[in-house]
């Protein structure tokens, strides 16, 4: 069973930091393209950043410079360090698994074809 566990979401004020982390398994991991997308009450989800098999990252132009993704392999695990958190960056926030590596299909939700249950992020004023 292919499956995706989202964890270390919580409440930060303004300029602070978390870590969040997505455990996998069922998965190809090593072979896979990881994601982390993030909602808004109210708003569609939107891509927040992704890393390919090469360790290649890209990021949402409203995130670059203060988050950063990366994964160990070894551990099936893919993670988003988010520093100097805005109140607009409160969200639940969704780590998936793609099987493709084209950059211009990992901005996509639908390039990604397992999800996981999220994890909500706070951020107070």
């Amino acid at each position: 069973q292919q499956q995706l566990v989202e964890s270390g979401g919580g409440l930060v004020q303004a300029g602070g930091s978390l870590k969040l982390s997505c455990a996998a398994s069922g998965l190809p991991f090593s072979d896979c393209s990881m994601g982390w997308f993030r909602q808004a009450p109210g708003k569609e989800r939107e891509f927040v950043a992704s890393i390919d098999w090469s360790g290649t990252t890209y990021y949402a132009d409203s995130v670059k410079g203060r988050f950063t993704i990366s994964r160990d392999n070894a551990k099936n695990a893919v993670y988003l360090q988010m520093n100097s958190l805005k109140p607009e960056d409160m969200a639940v926030y969704y780590c998936a698994a793609a099987a493709t590596s084209a950059p211009w299909r990992l901005t996509g939700m639908e390039a990604y074809d397992v999800w996981g249950q999220g994890t909500q992020v706070t951020v107070s004023s």
